[in-house]
Protein backbone atom coordinates (compact mmCIF):
# COMPACT_ATOMS: atom_id res chain seq x y z
CA UNK A 1 0.00 0.00 0.00
CA UNK A 2 1.35 3.66 -0.86
CA UNK A 3 0.80 5.22 2.55
CA UNK A 4 1.63 8.60 1.16
CA UNK A 5 -1.52 8.03 -1.65
CA UNK A 6 -3.66 7.10 1.85
CA UNK A 7 -2.84 9.77 3.60
CA UNK A 8 -3.48 12.36 0.93
CA UNK A 9 -7.22 10.28 -0.11
CA UNK A 10 -8.32 10.02 3.16
CA UNK A 11 -7.45 13.21 4.22
CA UNK A 12 -9.03 14.76 1.22
CA UNK A 13 -12.60 12.45 1.75
CA UNK A 14 -12.82 13.81 5.16
CA UNK A 15 -12.40 17.72 4.43
CA UNK A 16 -15.29 17.06 1.06
CA UNK A 17 -17.57 15.81 3.83
CA UNK A 18 -17.91 18.93 6.03
CA UNK A 19 -19.62 21.90 5.26
CA UNK A 20 -18.92 25.04 6.78
CA UNK A 21 -22.29 25.08 8.28
CA UNK A 22 -20.98 22.31 10.53
CA UNK A 23 -18.08 24.26 11.71
CA UNK A 24 -17.56 27.36 13.68
CA UNK A 25 -16.24 29.39 10.32
CA UNK A 26 -18.27 32.21 8.82
CA UNK A 27 -20.96 31.29 5.86
CA UNK A 28 -19.05 32.51 2.43
CA UNK A 29 -22.34 32.20 0.21
CA UNK A 30 -23.50 29.73 -2.11
CA UNK A 31 -21.28 29.94 -5.04
CA UNK A 32 -18.97 27.08 -3.72
CA UNK A 33 -16.67 25.18 -5.70
CA UNK A 34 -16.36 22.49 -4.00
CA UNK A 35 -19.02 20.52 -1.24
CA UNK A 36 -16.96 20.11 1.70
CA UNK A 37 -14.34 22.69 3.27
CA UNK A 38 -11.84 24.38 1.28
CA UNK A 39 -7.75 23.58 2.36
CA UNK A 40 -7.45 27.37 3.46
CA UNK A 41 -10.78 26.53 5.81
CA UNK A 42 -9.35 23.43 7.35
CA UNK A 43 -6.16 24.91 8.00
CA UNK A 44 -7.41 27.66 9.61
CA UNK A 45 -9.66 25.41 11.94
CA UNK A 46 -6.40 23.30 12.75
CA UNK A 47 -4.19 26.37 13.46
CA UNK A 48 -1.61 25.67 10.89
CA UNK A 49 -1.20 27.53 7.23
CA UNK A 50 -2.75 26.63 4.12
CA UNK A 51 0.89 25.57 2.47
CA UNK A 52 1.50 23.61 5.51
CA UNK A 53 -1.88 21.86 5.74
CA UNK A 54 -1.73 21.37 1.61
CA UNK A 55 1.64 19.42 2.19
CA UNK A 56 0.14 17.27 4.67
CA UNK A 57 -3.02 16.41 2.52
CA UNK A 58 -0.42 15.87 -0.45
CA UNK A 59 0.42 13.13 2.26
CA UNK A 60 3.86 14.40 3.62
CA UNK A 61 3.22 13.85 7.16
CA UNK A 62 6.32 12.50 7.86
CA UNK A 63 7.68 14.45 10.90
CA UNK A 64 4.56 15.79 11.86
CA UNK A 65 3.76 16.11 15.18
CA UNK A 66 0.83 14.81 17.72
CA UNK A 67 -0.47 18.00 18.51
CA UNK A 68 -0.73 19.05 14.92
CA UNK A 69 -2.70 15.26 14.13
CA UNK A 70 -4.61 16.19 17.11
CA UNK A 71 -5.96 19.52 15.59
CA UNK A 72 -6.47 17.93 12.47
CA UNK A 73 -8.49 15.08 13.60
CA UNK A 74 -10.34 18.46 15.57
CA UNK A 75 -10.50 20.12 12.15
CA UNK A 76 -11.83 17.28 10.69
CA UNK A 77 -14.46 16.05 13.33
CA UNK A 78 -12.91 12.74 13.38
CA UNK A 79 -14.58 10.00 15.23
CA UNK A 80 -12.38 7.44 17.37
CA UNK A 81 -11.44 5.09 14.62
CA UNK A 82 -10.84 7.59 11.78
CA UNK A 83 -8.15 9.66 14.67
CA UNK A 84 -6.21 6.31 15.00
CA UNK A 85 -6.52 5.74 11.67
CA UNK A 86 -4.69 9.08 10.67
CA UNK A 87 -2.46 8.48 13.72
CA UNK A 88 -1.71 4.59 12.11
CA UNK A 89 -1.17 6.40 8.56
CA UNK A 90 1.61 9.18 10.48
CA UNK A 91 3.08 6.61 12.01
CA UNK A 92 3.67 4.22 9.01
CA UNK A 93 5.30 7.00 7.11
CA UNK A 94 7.87 7.00 9.84
CA UNK A 95 8.77 3.19 9.49
CA UNK A 96 10.80 2.29 6.46
CA UNK A 97 8.85 -0.26 4.32
CA UNK A 98 9.59 -4.12 5.16
CA UNK A 99 10.28 -6.10 2.07
CA UNK A 100 7.63 -8.14 0.94
CA UNK A 101 7.20 -11.85 2.09
CA UNK A 102 4.84 -14.72 2.22
CA UNK A 103 3.13 -13.75 5.69
CA UNK A 104 3.43 -16.60 8.37
CA UNK A 105 0.39 -18.74 8.95
CA UNK A 106 -1.44 -17.75 11.72
CA UNK A 107 -1.98 -20.71 15.15
CA UNK A 108 -4.40 -20.25 17.68
CA UNK A 109 -2.83 -21.73 20.86
CA UNK A 110 -4.40 -25.10 21.85
CA UNK A 111 -5.00 -23.12 25.50
CA UNK A 112 -6.77 -20.31 23.65
CA UNK A 113 -8.68 -23.48 21.54
CA UNK A 114 -10.03 -25.18 24.79
CA UNK A 115 -11.61 -21.39 26.30
CA UNK A 116 -13.43 -21.28 22.90
CA UNK A 117 -14.60 -25.58 23.58
CA UNK A 118 -15.34 -24.34 27.32
CA UNK A 119 -17.39 -21.50 25.75
CA UNK A 120 -20.81 -24.08 25.33
CA UNK A 121 -23.69 -21.87 25.71
CA UNK A 122 -22.27 -18.81 23.48
CA UNK A 123 -20.84 -18.66 19.40
CA UNK A 124 -17.51 -17.55 20.05
CA UNK A 125 -14.46 -17.53 17.24
CA UNK A 126 -10.98 -15.96 17.10
CA UNK A 127 -10.20 -13.96 13.71
CA UNK A 128 -7.39 -11.60 12.89
CA UNK A 129 -7.48 -8.09 11.21
CA UNK A 130 -8.14 -9.79 7.84
CA UNK A 131 -11.59 -11.04 9.15
CA UNK A 132 -9.98 -14.62 8.69
CA UNK A 133 -11.37 -16.78 10.92
CA UNK A 134 -8.77 -19.16 12.20
CA UNK A 135 -10.55 -20.79 15.08
CA UNK A 136 -14.10 -21.58 16.98
CA UNK A 137 -16.14 -23.63 19.36
CA UNK A 138 -18.79 -25.77 17.97
CA UNK A 139 -21.84 -23.39 18.53
CA UNK A 140 -19.51 -20.51 16.39
CA UNK A 141 -19.18 -23.32 13.38
CA UNK A 142 -22.60 -23.65 13.82
CA UNK A 143 -23.78 -19.76 13.71
CA UNK A 144 -21.27 -19.16 10.68
CA UNK A 145 -22.41 -22.69 9.18
CA UNK A 146 -22.99 -20.52 5.20
CA UNK A 147 -19.16 -19.19 5.63
CA UNK A 148 -17.39 -22.99 6.10
CA UNK A 149 -20.07 -23.85 2.64
CA UNK A 150 -16.17 -22.28 0.83
CA UNK A 151 -13.55 -24.58 0.74
CA UNK A 152 -11.45 -21.79 1.31
CA UNK A 153 -9.37 -21.95 4.35
CA UNK A 154 -9.28 -20.14 6.70
CA UNK A 155 -12.75 -18.82 5.89
CA UNK A 156 -12.85 -15.16 5.38
CA UNK A 157 -16.35 -12.65 6.31
CA UNK A 158 -15.30 -10.46 3.83
CA UNK A 159 -14.78 -13.25 0.30
CA UNK A 160 -18.16 -14.39 2.23
CA UNK A 161 -20.06 -10.83 2.32
CA UNK A 162 -18.57 -9.72 -1.75
CA UNK A 163 -18.00 -13.22 -3.31
CA UNK A 164 -21.06 -15.46 -2.10
CA UNK A 165 -23.37 -12.46 -2.37
CA UNK A 166 -26.69 -14.78 -2.17
CA UNK A 167 -25.87 -16.47 0.73
CA UNK A 168 -24.42 -13.35 2.43
CA UNK A 169 -27.71 -11.63 1.90
CA UNK A 170 -29.83 -14.32 2.99
CA UNK A 171 -27.59 -14.73 6.08
CA UNK A 172 -26.89 -10.86 7.06
CA UNK A 173 -30.67 -9.26 7.47
CA UNK A 174 -28.56 -6.00 7.06
CA UNK A 175 -26.26 -6.91 3.86
CA UNK A 176 -25.71 -3.17 3.37
CA UNK A 177 -24.64 -2.87 6.65
CA UNK A 178 -22.27 -5.75 6.91
CA UNK A 179 -20.66 -5.00 3.34
CA UNK A 180 -19.63 -1.12 5.06
CA UNK A 181 -18.64 -2.69 8.33
CA UNK A 182 -16.34 -5.56 6.20
CA UNK A 183 -14.75 -3.16 4.39
CA UNK A 184 -14.47 -0.02 6.99
CA UNK A 185 -12.44 -3.29 9.40
CA UNK A 186 -10.16 -3.48 6.28
CA UNK A 187 -9.64 0.00 5.62
CA UNK A 188 -8.34 0.46 9.82
CA UNK A 189 -6.26 -2.34 9.51
CA UNK A 190 -4.51 -1.43 6.21
CA UNK A 191 -3.56 1.81 8.08
CA UNK A 192 -2.62 -0.39 10.90
CA UNK A 193 -0.24 -2.71 9.20
CA UNK A 194 0.28 -1.21 5.63
CA UNK A 195 2.75 -3.50 4.19
CA UNK A 196 0.68 -6.89 5.53
CA UNK A 197 0.88 -9.01 1.87
CA UNK A 198 -1.69 -11.01 2.99
CA UNK A 199 -4.20 -7.95 3.44
CA UNK A 200 -3.39 -6.79 -0.02
CA UNK A 201 -3.92 -9.64 -1.35
CA UNK A 202 -7.34 -9.77 0.00
CA UNK A 203 -7.88 -6.30 -1.11
CA UNK A 204 -6.26 -6.90 -4.43
CA UNK A 205 -8.63 -10.15 -5.23
CA UNK A 206 -11.88 -8.67 -3.83
CA UNK A 207 -11.09 -5.44 -5.74
CA UNK A 208 -10.81 -7.52 -8.87
CA UNK A 209 -14.29 -9.76 -8.37
CA UNK A 210 -16.54 -7.00 -6.80
CA UNK A 211 -17.43 -3.56 -8.12
CA UNK A 212 -19.25 -3.37 -4.60
CA UNK A 213 -16.00 -3.94 -2.85
CA UNK A 214 -14.27 -1.27 -5.06
CA UNK A 215 -16.94 1.35 -4.52
CA UNK A 216 -16.97 0.91 -0.79
CA UNK A 217 -13.02 0.87 -0.51
CA UNK A 218 -12.89 3.86 -2.10
CA UNK A 219 -14.84 5.94 0.22
CA UNK A 220 -12.23 5.55 2.71
CA UNK A 221 -14.08 4.79 5.57
CA UNK A 222 -13.00 3.33 8.94
CA UNK A 223 -14.46 2.07 12.29
CA UNK A 224 -13.64 -0.21 15.44
CA UNK A 225 -15.35 -3.52 16.02
CA UNK A 226 -15.32 -2.99 19.69
CA UNK A 227 -18.90 -4.65 20.91
CA UNK A 228 -22.78 -4.21 19.11
CA UNK A 229 -25.08 -6.15 17.92
CA UNK A 230 -25.90 -8.24 14.70
CA UNK A 231 -29.29 -9.72 13.47
CA UNK A 232 -28.45 -12.50 11.16
CA UNK A 233 -30.80 -15.21 9.97
CA UNK A 234 -29.63 -18.54 10.45
CA UNK A 235 -31.22 -21.22 7.76
CA UNK A 236 -31.90 -23.79 10.14
CA UNK A 237 -33.10 -21.59 13.33
CA UNK A 238 -34.11 -18.42 11.76
CA UNK A 239 -33.82 -14.84 12.85
CA UNK A 240 -31.41 -14.46 15.36
CA UNK A 241 -30.52 -11.09 17.14
CA UNK A 242 -27.27 -11.47 18.85
CA UNK A 243 -24.82 -9.12 20.69
CA UNK A 244 -21.52 -9.15 20.40
CA UNK A 245 -18.06 -8.08 22.72
CA UNK A 246 -14.15 -8.13 21.25
CA UNK A 247 -11.30 -9.51 23.78
CA UNK A 248 -7.89 -8.67 22.62
CA UNK A 249 -5.59 -11.61 22.98
CA UNK A 250 -2.68 -9.98 24.14
CA UNK A 251 -0.10 -12.85 24.09
CA UNK A 252 -1.47 -12.93 20.20
CA UNK A 253 -1.02 -9.87 18.55
CA UNK A 254 -3.03 -9.14 15.91
CA UNK A 255 -5.54 -11.86 17.24
CA UNK A 256 -8.97 -11.26 18.91
CA UNK A 257 -11.45 -13.49 20.32
CA UNK A 258 -15.27 -12.79 19.98
CA UNK A 259 -18.36 -14.16 21.81
CA UNK A 260 -22.33 -13.85 20.98
CA UNK A 261 -24.97 -13.65 23.39
CA UNK A 262 -28.60 -13.42 23.29
CA UNK A 263 -30.56 -11.79 25.68
CA UNK A 264 -32.25 -13.82 28.83
CA UNK A 265 -35.49 -14.89 27.57
CA UNK A 266 -35.92 -13.96 24.28
CA UNK A 267 -36.91 -15.54 21.16
CA UNK A 268 -33.27 -15.16 19.87
CA UNK A 269 -31.87 -17.32 22.87
CA UNK A 270 -34.45 -19.81 22.31
CA UNK A 271 -33.04 -20.46 18.54
CA UNK A 272 -29.51 -20.14 19.95
CA UNK A 273 -30.93 -23.09 22.53
CA UNK A 274 -31.69 -24.78 19.53
CA UNK A 275 -28.65 -23.93 17.00
CA UNK A 276 -26.99 -25.68 20.03
CA UNK A 277 -28.95 -28.79 19.86
CA UNK A 278 -28.80 -28.96 16.21
CA UNK A 279 -25.08 -29.02 16.36
CA UNK A 280 -24.89 -31.61 18.78
CA UNK A 281 -26.62 -33.93 16.90
CA UNK A 282 -24.18 -33.20 13.84
CA UNK A 283 -21.22 -33.23 15.91
CA UNK A 284 -22.42 -37.41 16.83
CA UNK A 285 -21.43 -37.70 13.73
CA UNK A 286 -18.88 -35.03 12.30
CA UNK A 287 -14.92 -34.12 13.98
CA UNK A 288 -15.03 -31.89 16.51
CA UNK A 289 -13.97 -28.72 14.62
CA UNK A 290 -14.99 -29.68 10.75
CA UNK A 291 -17.32 -27.57 8.41
CA UNK A 292 -20.73 -28.11 9.71
CA UNK A 293 -22.90 -29.17 6.36
CA UNK A 294 -26.64 -30.89 6.29
CA UNK A 295 -28.09 -32.34 3.26
CA UNK A 296 -31.30 -30.86 2.52
CA UNK A 297 -34.54 -32.13 3.97
CA UNK A 298 -32.75 -33.70 6.74
CA UNK A 299 -34.89 -33.82 10.36
CA UNK A 300 -33.73 -33.04 13.52
CA UNK A 301 -35.72 -33.61 16.89
CA UNK A 302 -34.17 -30.49 18.47
CA UNK A 303 -34.52 -30.04 23.05
CA UNK A 304 -34.34 -26.87 24.11
CA UNK A 305 -33.15 -27.65 27.88
CA UNK A 306 -36.37 -27.06 29.33
CA UNK A 307 -38.58 -29.74 28.57
CA UNK A 308 -39.83 -28.60 24.97
CA UNK A 309 -38.72 -30.29 21.21
CA UNK A 310 -39.11 -28.99 17.96
CA UNK A 311 -38.94 -31.08 14.76
CA UNK A 312 -36.53 -29.08 12.22
CA UNK A 313 -36.37 -29.82 8.50
CA UNK A 314 -33.19 -28.48 6.63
Amino acid sequence: MDVRSEVREFLTSRRARITPEQTDLPWYGENRRVPGLRREEVALLAGVSVDYYTRLERGNVNGVSESVLEALARALQLDEAERAHLFDLARATRTTPPRRRRPAKQRVRPSVQRILDSMTGAPAFVRNGRLDILAANQLGHALYSEMYVSPVRPPNTARFVFLDPERATNFFVDWERAANDAVAILRFEAGRDPYDRGLSDLVGELSTQSETFRTRWAAHNVRLHDTGAKQLHHPVVGDLSLTYERMELIADPGLTLFAYTAEPGSKSEEALNLLASWTATLHQEEPAHGPLSVPAGSAFQLHDGRGSSRELTT
